[in-house]
């Protein structure tokens, strides 16, 4: 079984509902158990100011699946949700679900970059991440808790406990 974390974000369609429902379908997924779940997070856009504020968490899973596979998953489940993929990067979007880690594989596709390429730079990933994995260092030797210290907070505030 591999150890995977997977960043989740909404701020369309009731976006408390979205990852809410996004979780229950990661624990619904055969080949996957939830081992962990972040609090609930306000954040506010990382592109244009002129969308709603966003909700993010992070989760820790078990899976068999392999990076691939996981993707394809989790874009089902955003498919399912009514994710439109556009070309605008930072837009407004009912669900977002990231691979960030997948052990500590470094992977870099066309498909897939893991670590997941913002990581570091998010503090709506790394103190979500940080509250679940506190001891975790990155494949490059970064420490989780260390570089979630560091970040600016950019109003990032705790909503509420997912589970």
């Amino acid at each position: 079984m591999s150890l995977a974390y997977i960043g989740l974000g909404s701020n369309l369609s009731d976006p408390q509902a979205q990852i809410s429902s996004a979780l229950d379908k990661l624990t619904q997924l055969d080949n996957c158990v939830v081992k962990k779940v972040s609090s609930l997070y306000f954040s506010r856009p990382m592109g244009p100011q002129d969308q709603p504020d966003y909700m993010n968490a992070v989760v820790a899973i078990e899976t068999s699946l392999n990076a691939i596979e996981l993707l394809e998953e989790l874009q089902s489940i955003e498919n399912n949700a009514g994710r439109v993929r556009k070309d605008n990067r930072w837009g407004a979007r009912a669900l977002d679900l990231d691979i960030l880690l997948f052990d500590l594989q470094v992977i870099n596709t066309v498909r897939l970059t893991i670590p997941h390429y913002g990581l570091k730079l998010r503090e709506f990933v790394l103190l979500p991440l940080a509250e679940i994995a506190a001891k975790l260092v990155l494949p490059d030797g970064d420490s989780i808790q260390e570089l979630a210290n560091q970040i600016d907070k950019n109003g990032l505030k705790i909503h509420s406990k997912l589970r």
